[in-house]
């Protein structure tokens, strides 16, 4: 079985449901009739539905994103007190190195 029409415009009888008639030719042009369309109840609950499903996943993205950023900032701390710790640790080592060399210079 063969239908007319599509999921958008269906081939129906009710006007209120038919597709916007074209502009005739008879008709001057920018005349104050306009085409007409109806848009129905059901396509606004539509598209609050599915609106209302994006929520959650909007609300998910932005906390990853959140904890995307502090995983970075924590990281960089991280990465700022082991190089401090490193600096540290090589002024010891130069300084046991002076201490070394003006001993054996010294003796």
């Amino acid at each position: 079985m063969k239908r007319i029409g599509t999921i958008d415009r269906p081939h129906t009888h009710d006007p209120r449901n038919q597709a916007p008639m074209s502009v005739p030719t008879n008709e001057p042009v920018g005349s104050a009739t306009p085409n007409v369309t109806i848009i129905g109840a059901n396509d606004s609950r539509q598209n609050r539905t599915r609106e209302m499903q994006l929520i959650p996943e909007a609300l998910a993205r932005a906390h990853m994103h959140d904890r995307l950023r502090e995983a970075d900032a924590q990281r960089q701390a991280v990465r700022l007190v082991a190089a401090r710790r490193m600096q540290r640790r090589a002024e010891r080592a130069s300084m046991r190195a002076r201490r070394a060399l003006a001993m054996a210079v010294m003796h």
